[in-house]
């Protein structure tokens, strides 16, 4: 077995479509606005697993949603193999980070908001 998707509660399907594709780089696999259904993928694995931008449209999911915002606690890692560059490229295209890049005992983080009510963490072993 293995993860085929996952999800991440956004404020808008719409607009975090758009910020996941355009800033992040990820690829289309399923858009539907007409039904609010997003779905990407990495661009560096394209039949890997999906990301569904599920809408926050429930009570539970918004007090979630907000909840680990509040908390400043991301709702996803991504991995990345050179975090200085995404980094530097991120904040060029006007990403907001919490902090730059920090090396921990595991590896190196930053945390940077989704612009969809999310913080997303980058990490790189």
């Amino acid at each position: 077995m293995h993860i085929a998707l996952t999800s991440i509660f956004v404020n808008s399907p719409i607009e975090a479509f758009k910020f996941y594709t355009e800033v992040l780089g990820f690829r289309e696999r399923m858009f539907m606005p007409e039904h609010n259904l997003a779905i990407v993928v990495s661009s560096e694995a394209p039949d890997g697993t999906g990301l569904l931008l599920e809408p926050n449209e429930n009570p539970i999911a918004k007090t979630y949603q907000k909840g680990l915002f509040d908390a400043g606690i991301p709702v996803i890692t991504l991995g990345t193999t050179n975090i200085d560059e995404d980094y530097r490229r991120l904040n060029a295209l006007g990403v907001v980070f919490k902090s730059e890049p920090k090396k921990t005992d595991w590896g190196t983080d930053a945390v940077f908001e989704d612009t969809c009510g999310n913080y997303v963490q980058i990490f790189q072993m």
